[in-house]
């Protein structure tokens, strides 16, 4: 296949679709329901402590634990899996085979019944996770393909947008059954979240072929020859020497790779947080989770008229500000500050999802912007990937590390704030080398 013409709305529509579909995992299985379900399976009266594979491990902890563990095999494999997909032009089969794992393993988690099966919730949330993570990058490869650099912002924007719409959809009506069950033949709440995961995957799964019917495979018409193995580390050695030479993406890494573990960890045990620190009830935590999504689309579109007005990396530096108060703000969440826990975490999530969507899109956006002239975008972007996934690794990892050892997730939280006071240390550098020589971010 030839060229594809670039702001093509079908083209565009069809790519952003496939955050629609797999958005219900990251809400869903991340966010929303299997963190409640898993704490309630895991944690038996005053009990935190639950045996896996021979070692006693703090539930909570080891759900963090599951996430790194799949985030540091996705961060190995992808240099690998997206050269090889550059070079033989084959960005929508990987894209297509880790997408179908995600959702296959999440309706695996239907099986997830008692501590009993406790392996499959581990196994299965961890390899919907490499799934998730694994697709990613090669979805997030064809945002330079399918878009100019003047649209990037508002298409990345987009898509983001689309997902926290569908997302919630999914989760409302997952809800439903759950808060209503005699709608559906009163089913019992356990049975009816183990649908819900189900649901998740067939929900992936089927809305993804969208994206896979429309998205050209092998644009630049690619014909490997050789061994494909050994061409792949070519390639990742090429992208190598050639971000040597691009000043503005090696900042802009470093940069992205403090801020990022701050926002990912977030992401992912902010429910945890209002579960077992602030003793939240599950009902009043999905509202809260509904509240980041809705109030994350806002964000998203806010964020991208922000890098319009005063560039990406000052609109950036605004979120990962905001980012660093609320960490301050969730340690001082405390009854014993004379704070309505509630109501603040309430608060505070609005906050979070207003900056959450904005700084994933932009992210996206301003790497996308910064690549130099070639055609080899998933291999640029399985380095923004690795620096996304080593992240998230590392800071899942310490956040659960510090709460099994010190007994408290506000000792976590100081943490997270150190990493975004990092990434707006290294963000003033880049900003720097702009003022000195202007791009358009």
């Amino acid at each position: 296949m030839g060229k594809i013409e670039k702001g093509n709305k079908k083209l565009v529509n069809a790519w952003a679709i496939y955050d629609w579909a797999n958005s219900a995992y990251s809400l869903v299985i991340t966010s929303a329901l299997f963190p409640i379900y898993f704490n309630a399976i895991t944690k038996k009266g005053d009990s935190s402590d639950v045996v896996f594979l021979g070692r006693t491990f703090n539930s909570d902890s080891l759900q963090t634990y599951s996430i790194s563990l799949a985030f540091l095999i996705i961060a190995a494999l992808s240099p690998m899996l997206s050269s090889m997909a550059d070079y033989g032009g084959h960005k929508k089969k990987f894209m297509f085979f880790f997408s179908t794992l995600g959702a296959i393993s999440c309706s695996s988690l239907y099986f997830f019944t008692s501590l009993d099966t406790l392996w499959i919730g581990v196994f299965g949330s961890g390899l919907a996770a490499i799934g998730y993570a694994g697709s990613i990058v090669f979805y997030n490869a064809f945002l330079p393909e399918i878009a100019e650099p003047q649209d990037q912002d508002r298409i990345s924007a987009k898509g983001f947008a689309v997902g926290y719409i569908g997302s919630s959809l999914l989760l409302i009506f997952c809800l439903t059954m759950i808060l209503f069950p005699q709608w559906y033949g009163n089913i019992e709440s356990g049975y009816a979240t183990r649908l819900s995961f189900l649901l998740v995957g067939v929900w992936w799964f089927g809305f993804a072929q969208i994206t896979f019917n429309n998205l050209p495979d092998n644009v630049y018409n690619r014909k490997p020859e050789g061994n494909i193995f050994s061409k792949g580390y070519i390639e990742l050695r090429k992208v190598w020497i050639e971000l040597k030479d691009t000043p503005r993406l090696k900042r802009f890494l470093a940069c992205f790779f403090f801020y990022n573990m701050g926002t990912q960890t977030v992401m992912y045990v902010a429910t945890l947080f209002g579960t077992s620190e602030l003793k939240l009830k599950s009902d009043i935590l999905i509202m809260i989770i509904l509240i980041i999504q809705f109030v994350a689309i806002g964000g998203a579109y806010l964020f991208s008229s922000l890098s319009k007005r005063f560039g990406n990396i000052r609109a950036l530096g605004i979120a990962i500000v905001i980012w660093i108060f609320i960490c301050i703000a969730a340690f001082f969440c405390n009854k014993k500050y004379g704070v309505d826990e509630q109501n603040m975490f309430i608060g505070l999530a609005a906050v979070v999802g207003l900056v959450m969507g904005g700084i994933q899109a932009l992210s996206r956006s301003t790497y996308s912007k910064l690549l130099p002239d070639t055609i080899d975008h998933a291999s640029y972007f399985s380095f923004y990937d690795v620096c996304d996934k080593v992240g998230t690794v590392l800071g899942t990892f310490i956040f659960g590390y510090i709460n099994e050892f010190t007994g408290s997730m506000r000792d976590s939280i100081v943490m997270l704030a150190l990493f975004f006071l990092i990434g707006i240390i290294l963000l003033m550098r880049i900003q720097k080398l702009n003022t000195l020589n202007p791009v358009v971010v």
